[in-house]
């Protein structure tokens, strides 16, 4: 497995997004998946407080339970849901008392990389990279992230760093994949390559659109997310982005791969990221995503790939 940088940690290129656990999975098929992708050379797992009200660190914590030092844990605070009316985010109470309930979960004394998981306006940027600057001289926190970014928030902690000398955040995790392509143009990208920045796609699969599960002018399978997510699920699927997917089948096949191939073999290739998140049920759903990833385009695929999502 192929080790890229998130500051100071070597982290897998495929990495496992956790917000099945306690969600969709139980604790057993949990570990299940989590032994599935410590046997695939997987070392990362995006987790967050918010992820099934906290039983998906709970589920990961047991999963890892005698093996901690095999992996590296993401995990996030700060999603509106887990504040109280009047809390914010980067009040320093708040943050220790978010990262405490973290470390109980997961059963561990430290997070490997700990993100702010939605921005908190209200409170000054260099007030929130101080805190997190003395949770990592504490040594409950290895390396900082956030995440849904846009450029001139990324501009903004970047100042706030350097006239504090506190570290910046390292990685912005943000919703990209081969549908969802805004960061390419709006800044976002440009500044991770600048600065040295990990940039981290969540929904590179857009929740299973990009896996070929969602066919045009084909019923819906009944397991599956967009199912499930009822009204939510429109954000993601709609007739436009399934002719995409059926063109991307159609090039994907021509080219003796896959769409899954496609769409996370693209997203390893492109300069700053630094870990695909892919989410998994099941130890097969681990094992095709890290396989897919290992497919990489050529200049001439990457330009007949763009074609096709232009049109």
């Amino acid at each position: 497995m192929e080790l890229r940088r998130i500051g100071a940690l070597e982290v897998s290129v495929v990495g496992l997004g956790c917000n099945n656990f306690g969600m969709t999975i139980d604790a057993d098929a949990t570990r299940a998946v989590v032994d599935a992708a410590l046997d695939a050379g997987i070392t990362y797992f995006d987790t967050a407080e918010s992820y099934g009200g906290g039983q998906s660190e709970e589920f990961l914590g047991l999963a890892l339970r005698g093996r901690r030092d095999r992996a590296l844990i993401a995990s996030k605070w700060g999603f509106p849901t887990n504040l109280a009316d009047g809390e914010v985010a980067g009040d320093p109470a708040i943050v220790r008392r978010a990262l405490e309930g973290t470390l109980r979960r997961l059963g561990t004394d430290h997070v490997d990389h700990y993100q702010l998981h939605r921005s908190d306006p209200t409170t000054p940027d260099e007030e929130i990279l101080g805190t997190l600057a003395d949770l990592r001289t504490e040594g409950k926190i290895r390396e900082i992230g956030c995440t849904h970014q846009t450029a001139a928030e990324i501009d903004g902690w970047l100042a706030a760093a350097s006239s504090t000398g506190h570290a910046p955040y390292a990685s912005v995790q943000n919703h990209y994949s081969l549908l969802t392509r805004g960061d390419d143009t709006n800044g976002v990208l440009d500044r991770c390559r600048t600065h040295g920045l990990g940039y981290v796609p969540y929904f590179p699969l857009e929740s299973g659109l990009l896996t070929g599960k969602y066919r045009l002018g084909r019923d819906r399978p009944t397991d599956g997310r967009l199912v499930r997510w009822g009204a939510r699920a429109d954000a993601f699927i709609d007739d436009a982005k399934l002719a995409v997917v059926e063109r991307l089948v159609a090039w994907a096949d021509g080219a003796g791969c896959s769409l899954l191939d496609v769409a996370l073999g693209s997203l390893v290739a492109t300069p700053a990221v630094a870990t695909v998140i892919a989410g998994a049920t099941s130890p097969a759903q681990v094992l095709a995503n890290v396989a897919a990833a290992g497919w990489t385009p050529d200049a001439t695929a990457r330009a007949e790939i763009d074609a096709l999502l232009a049109r």
